[in-house]
């Protein structure tokens, strides 16, 4: 009899009520792979918009679909070592990892993942499982994001989103790189915000006039550099200076204005960098970098995770356990 383990997906797009349980079987790691027993694994919005869309016909995944991108867990199996990536893992070590769920093995709501040993790093003894699964995609995103802004000590950094869990990674690890950070926020979240390290805090609103206005009042010549977390995307441009940079965080790439280099930050170019997992893990630490978990709920509860996040208002990352 093939052994079976549990993941939560859908079998067809929708709503959050299509997300359903799943019997499927154990994967097995191949060379150079590592086995995950997952223990978290963190909700964000591209998985419900997987939900919402499902995989390209191009990508010929056949369903059920099995959403997420970053988890933690213990390793459960290392498959034949081909290179030295797998060689320092061993069964019984806390990892976290990032995956991609556009592959036929589905993603990290699953009790088993299969990912590249490259693809994992450590969790340290003083992380728990939840705050380790929000570091992978969402750490990385950020990192990615302030590589292409290349921005110099001493610039201003723009953050949109600034309550939310990349736009908290994107303060700290702005701040980190010396950067002066100008972050919006709604009035309940100017304390968590300011908490967070940014330098200034401007009102957070969904018009993209009054978003401009806000950061151009607080730096009138604009931003030398903006991670869009809130995913205003064409209407995030005049907060940028002219020639200045902005990061995208959903796919939009222009066209842009004013001189203006957009980069949208594509998680795909980051799937085997545990090495940089490791180096964020070293600023949790380091108290350089702070995960936040919303809440961590039963893997049996996606469906009420994705109504939550869909919802808005989170402060942090929904968590699943297994």
């Amino acid at each position: 009899m093939t052994a079976t383990m549990t993941a939560i997906g859908f079998a067809s797009t929708g709503g959050p009520e299509v997300m359903e349980r799943f019997e499927l079987p154990v994967p097995e790691p191949g060379p150079g792979e590592v086995r995950i027993r997952t223990t978290a694994t963190a909700v964000n919005p591209t998985d419900t918009m997987y939900r919402l869309t499902g995989p390209r016909p191009e990508e010929g995944l056949a369903p059920p679909w099995i959403p997420g991108m970053e988890l933690a867990g213990v390793v459960d199996a290392v498959g034949p070592v081909i290179d030295d990536d797998a060689a320092g893992w061993a069964v019984g070590q806390r990892v976290m990892a990032i995956v991609m769920p556009r592959r036929q093995l589905g993603g990290s709501y699953a009790e088993l993942v299969v990912v590249p040993a490259d693809a994992v790093a450590a969790v340290p003894d003083a992380v728990s499982d939840a705050q380790a699964c929000t570091l992978p995609m969402n750490g990385l995103t950020v990192v990615s994001a302030l590589a292409h802004l290349a921005l110099s000590p001493g610039d201003i950094l723009g953050v949109t989103g600034g309550a939310g869990a990349v736009g908290g990674y994107a303060i700290e690890l702005g701040k980190h790189a010396g950067l002066r950070v100008v972050a919006d926020a709604k009035p309940a979240d100017r304390a968590l915000v300011e908490g967070l390290g940014a330098d200034v805090v401007v009102p957070a609103s969904r018009d993209a006039a009054e978003e401009t206005a806000a950061f151009r009042e607080a730096v009138p010549d604009g931003v030398d550099g903006l991670i869009d977390a809130a995913v205003l995307d064409a209407a995030a441009l005049g907060i940028v200076r002219d020639g200045g940079a902005l990061a995208t965080v959903r796919f939009w790439a222009g066209p842009t204005e004013r001189g203006i280099r957009i980069h949208p930050v594509m998680v795909r170019d980051h799937l085997r960098d545990g090495a940089g997992i490791a180096r964020l893990a070293d600023l949790v630490l380091a108290g350089r970098l702070t995960p936040r978990v919303a809440d961590a709920l039963p893997a049996a509860h996606a469906a009420d995770a994705h109504r939550r996040l869909e919802a808005g208002g989170v402060r942090g990352r929904l968590v699943l356990t297994f």
